[in-house]
């Protein structure tokens, strides 16, 4: 049994459930698990029985719930090298400070080492009796043992190298912070190397879009191809190619080219969604349709489409026209995911 079960497509959220064999893949993770979790029963999938989610690209709405439900589920997370590096820096972001600020947190890290120069060197070298033996304490883990202080010389000096408690004076335990980044593993992929998760063979391929490392997919199970092309610029001459001899087709249709340019977005953001690093227009999508698509797949769906700057009816007539020239009366159906209810499955 082959299947395909697009959840939710937009700016807000994307996932996809792909089945074939005894094997089922997330791609994506941009809702969060309990809507996941809710759209997949609406559809009759069983979040328990996903395998691994493989990833596009870091986005926002590609990778929102990513962390959650990995762990929930306690499964793997396929990405490109480049695109979890920019996953964990999106979620630890680093503060950022101008020269001006950098100068003021030398000082005052300055003053606040002469001070405890000055602290030390006043209360004088610590008494014999101040300092306490510890060996042994730590085991293999901690490597040889270690020397703590105790009494008055505690209060101001603090080794990293002692044991977490002393018998007199046990000490507390610092508070686990938990790491948003935390994975049950992590599995990493390259852009034209085609790898297996169980009954379904995978074949990335680079797409032009602003993000790190960003992938579309093959996935092949039991005779069945299954291409998947969202968030790109515009369809390059590899993406051209992989997106040939499939039975389903995924691509983008995000935007009207007129929507876009009267609607609310800042002008800095059209130029960006118009770049060819941006996203596929109802009128690049369609072009590919007419032009370069072989008209071999049995379904074709629409994805990514914007809520601000297009219509489905819009993205529907600009895909029928360019469909219309196609010959093969049985192939060619035409379907729209969308952004608040999951498109029902698609069987192989």
């Amino acid at each position: 049994m082959v299947r395909f079960t697009v959840l939710a497509s937009g700016s807000k959220g994307n996932s996809t459930v792909v089945t074939g064999g005894q094997t089922r893949i997330l791609v994506d993770c941009g809702l969060s698990c309990r809507e996941l979790f809710r759209r997949m029963k609406l559809v009759g999938e069983e979040p328990e029985t996903l395998d691994a989610i493989v990833i596009t690209h870091e986005h926002s709405d590609h990778v929102n719930g990513v962390a959650v439900t990995a762990r929930k589920l306690g499964i793997p997370v396929y990405f490109t090298e480049g695109t979890h590096r920019a996953w964990m820096r999106w979620l630890t972001p680093r503060r950022q400070m101008t020269y001006a600020q950098w100068r003021e947190q030398c000082r005052k890290q300055a003053a606040e080492r002469q001070a405890e120069a000055d602290t030390t060197a006043e209360e004088g070298e610590p008494d014999e009796t101040d300092l306490v033996e510890v060996t042994d304490e730590l085991g293999e883990e901690g490597g040889a043992g270690a020397i703590a202080l105790v009494g008055p010389a505690a209060s101001s000096t603090r080794l990293k190298s002692c044991p977490d408690t002393l018998p007199d004076a046990p000490a507390a335990e610092p508070a686990k912070v938990k790491d948003p980044t935390s994975l049950p593993k992590v599995e990493y992929f390259q852009a034209g190397q085609p790898f297996e998760i169980g009954d379904i063979a995978i074949s990335p391929f680079t797409i032009p879009h602003d993000a790190a490392d960003p992938v579309g997919f093959v996935f092949k199970a039991e005779g069945v191809r299954m291409a998947f092309a969202t968030d790109l610029g515009y369809i390059s001459p590899n993406v051209k190619a992989q997106l040939k001899g499939v039975d389903l087709l995924l691509l983008e249709s995000n935007h009207d080219l007129e929507m876009l340019r009267d609607g609310p977005y800042p002008w800095a953001v059209k130029q960006r969604v118009l770049s060819r690093v941006g996203h596929l227009s109802n009128e690049a999508a369609a072009g590919f349709l007419e032009d370069g698509y072989d008209g071999q797949a049995a379904y074709v769906i629409l994805a990514h489409l914007s809520e601000s700057n297009n219509l489905p009816e819009l993205a529907r007539v600009a895909a029928e026209r360019a469909l219309s020239g196609q010959a093969n009366l049985l192939a060619n159906r035409l379907l729209l995911a969308m952004q608040h209810e999951p498109l029902s499955s698609i069987h192989f």
